[in-house]
Formats: structure tokens, C-alpha cells, sequence
């Protein structure tokens, strides 16, 4: 490659006539336009934090999506397990079951005024708003109580046939 194919990259090849200075003038605005161009492009590239922020953000995207899946398929296969818990259990269990949960209930409530009577107030605010994210999680807390329950009664019982 000679020196003057060197200088001319990019650069239309010359015409057989010598270019008038208009011509000049475009070639060097165009020059210029696309070196701009090629600047910022490598400037982006350069840019190695606001890389990593887009990266972070993507990444962070896709880990929520995968939360969400994950978290529904939870669910679900929580929701067909108490199902089939409740499916192979029996009546009697079931009625003993909700006979507890009733005490369960009647006694936390007692429990509850008490502690409400005999507690500060900015403690009451605290317990409040724990009440209200377990109300929010109902079904779920639920659920595990009364596997646990029943989980329970099904060892006492095996205990007493020994």
C-alpha cells in the first residue's frame, strides 16, 4: 500500500478532473460527520460504567422475572400439596383439626387483649403493622398452620398405637 492510498481511506477515489473546492467542502463535512460518528461509538464503548449500569439493570430484570416464576410455582404446588393433605385426611382429624384451630383462635384473641391492655403504645403500631402483612399473607400462614397441625395429631396419633 502506497503513502497516498494510505491518506485517502475512506475518501471517494479521486475524479479524472481535479475537484472543485464545493466538492472539497462535502468530502471534508462528510469526513467529519462520520469521525463524529466513530468518536461517539467508541466513547459508548468506553463508557464503562454506564455499561455496567445497563448490564446491572438487565440482569436485575431477568432475577425478577425469575422471582416471579419461581414464587407462582411455589404457590401453586404449595396450594395442590395442602389440597392433597386435605384430600388424605380424614373427617374426624379434619373436625378435631378445626375444633383446635377455633381453641387456637379463641385463645389468641384473649391473649392478644391482654397484651393490648399491658403494652406501650409504639409497640401497638409495631404489632399493627405486623398484623397487616400477615393479613395480606393469609392463605399461605394458613396453609402451613394446618399442615402443621395436622402434621402434629398424625405423630401424637402414631405415638399413642405403640
Amino acid at each position: 500500500m502506497n503513502d497516498e492510498a494510505r491518506t485517502n481511506i475512506g475518501t471517494p477515489a479521486p475524479s479524472p478532473s481535479s475537484p472543485s473546492s464545493a466538492e472539497l467542502r462535502d468530502q471534508v463535512e462528510r469526513t467529519r460527520d462520520e469521525l463524529g460518528q466513530t468518536v461517539d461509538a467508541l466513547a459508548a464503548k468506553a463508557d464503562i460504567k454506564a455499561r455496567a449500569k445497563g448490564k446491572t439493570a438487565t440482569v436485575k430484570g431477568r432475577a425478577a422475572e425469575k422471582a416471579a416464576l419461581v414464587s407462582g410455582q411455589i404457590r401453586e404446588k404449595a396450594g395442590e400439596a395442602a389440597q392433597l393433605v386435605k384430600d388424605k385426611t380424614p373427617d374426624p382429624l379434619l373436625e378435631k383439626t378445626a375444633q383446635a384451630a377455633a381453641q387456637v383462635r379463641e385463645s389468641a384473641a384473649k391473649a392478644g387483649q391482654y397484651a393490648a391492655d399491658r403494652t406501650p403504645d409504639p409497640l401497638v403500631e409495631k404489632a399493627g403493622q405486623a398484623a397487616t402483612v400477615a393479613r395480606v399473607n393469609r392463605t399461605p400462614l394458613l396453609v402451613v398452620g394446618a399442615a402443621v397441625v395436622v402434621l402434629l395429631l398424625v405423630r401424637r396419633s402414631r405415638g399413642r398405637r405403640r
